[in-house]
């Protein structure tokens, strides 16, 4: 690509990442170059006559050899959009998927009933990034919320995306297997925890089996040892009429409704991804429905 321009550059490398079988090797030439160079959206167009300088070339060479190699484009880049937030990535996080955005919509309503009625005290369990606690900060003012996580490199990870996106004041994360290390009693307790199945797991696209970390994908045998866990440990750190989120596989609905009934809790929503899939479902105390 030597003396290239960006928009011979954009050429190149579509050709190569479609050569080399990726299936959406056009849109993420498209998107790694934009990523990298820090280009807005009409880049290629007004500026695609422009010379790249040689040090532009290794960076996207570099790229590009990755992403044949099946790195996600994401984890090349470093960071990923998910609702309004800009979040980085680190090996230790489980890259945040705009399904995942489902969950956090379908919990802003109630999150904002909340604040209005008093407060709003937020516990993401297996934070990782921070992805679904951090949104919520943002988008409901007034709240607050405790990141839970087993690595505590997700956690390094999740204070820096709080501190990045403007919410750190009201974030906190806490190292806990599950809640073991967590006190207090909260309005919102979330997760989407690991709820593959854990025989699938290799036989998952090179994309998430290679690069997302083992213990933010095996559910254990069934893909719900999870869920158990949660469900046994939330009545006691949930307010009166406080609510219980899910994030769950698309085939994982009546499984997961049957685990919370078996510890006094009753599904009031299920909400499905824009795959039509059951994605989300919210559970409250069954004595207050």
């Amino acid at each position: 690509m030597s003396g290239a321009t960006l928009a011979e550059t954009l050429a190149a490398a579509r050709r190569r990442l479609c050569a080399a079988g990726i299936a959406d090797g056009a849109q993420d030439a498209r998107l790694l170059i934009a990523g990298l160079l820090r280009l807005s959206s009409t880049a290629f167009v007004t500026d695609g006559a422009r010379l790249l300088d040689a040090s532009e070339r290794a960076m996207i060479e570099d790229a590009l050899a990755r992403r044949v190699a099946r790195e996600p484009v994401h984890r090349i880049l470093g960071r990923r959009a998910f609702s309004r937030l800009d979040l980085m990535l680190s090996p230790e996080t489980l890259e945040p998927r705009p399904d995942t955005e489902v969950l956090v919509d379908t919990l802003v309503p109630h999150a904002l009933r909340m604040v209005a009625g008093g407060g709003c005290r937020i516990l993401d369990l297996g934070t990782g990034t921070g992805a679904i606690c951090l949104a919520l900060l943002d988008l409901v003012p007034g709240a607050t919320g405790i990141g839970a996580d087993l690595s505590a490199g997700a956690l390094e990870t999740a204070r820096r995306n709080a501190d990045i996106n403007g919410v750190a004041g009201r974030f906190e994360a806490v190292e806990s297997d599950w809640f073991a290390a967590v006190t207090g009693a909260f309005d919102i307790i979330v997760s989407n925890p690991p709820y593959i199945v854990r025989s699938v797991i290799g036989m998952l696209d090179e994309d998430v089996r290679l690069h997302d970390p083992i213990l933010a994908l095996d559910g254990g045998d069934d893909g719900l040892d999870a869920y158990r866990a949660i469900a046994a440990g939330a009545g006691g750190h949930l307010r009166e009429n406080g609510l219980v989120a899910y994030e769950i596989g698309y085939d994982q609905k009546d499984q997961v409704t049957a685990i919370m009934r078996e510890h006094g809790f009753a599904r009031i929503e299920a909400v499905q991804d824009l795959g039509g899939n059951d994605r989300v479902l919210v559970f409250a105390n069954a004595w207050t429905v």
